[in-house]
């Protein structure tokens, strides 16, 4: 069971692999953002959307334990 369990991942980080690859290749159009007066130098959005990816999976987690550790402390 548990090597079925590691091909399984294995096939799943490849397939997840594969589709960041494909929306890499798919989103190479130059862009780039102004907000507030900064404007960054032009790169391609496939990397707009990854930075912002990667800043949603720190921000979320990190408010959640924020947010729990006050209502548990509130709890008490």
């Amino acid at each position: 069971m548990l090597r079925f369990k590691r091909v399984l991942l294995a096939v799943f980080v490849l397939l997840l692999a594969l589709v960041v690859v494909a929306f890499v290749l798919e989103n190479q159009q130059a862009a780039s953002l102004s907000f507030l007066g900064w404007t960054t130098a032009e790169f391609p959005v496939s990397v707009f959307v990854t930075l912002a990816l990667i800043a949603g999976l720190a921000v979320g987690p990190a408010l959640s334990l924020l947010l729990g550790r006050n209502r548990s402390g509130l709890k008490s």
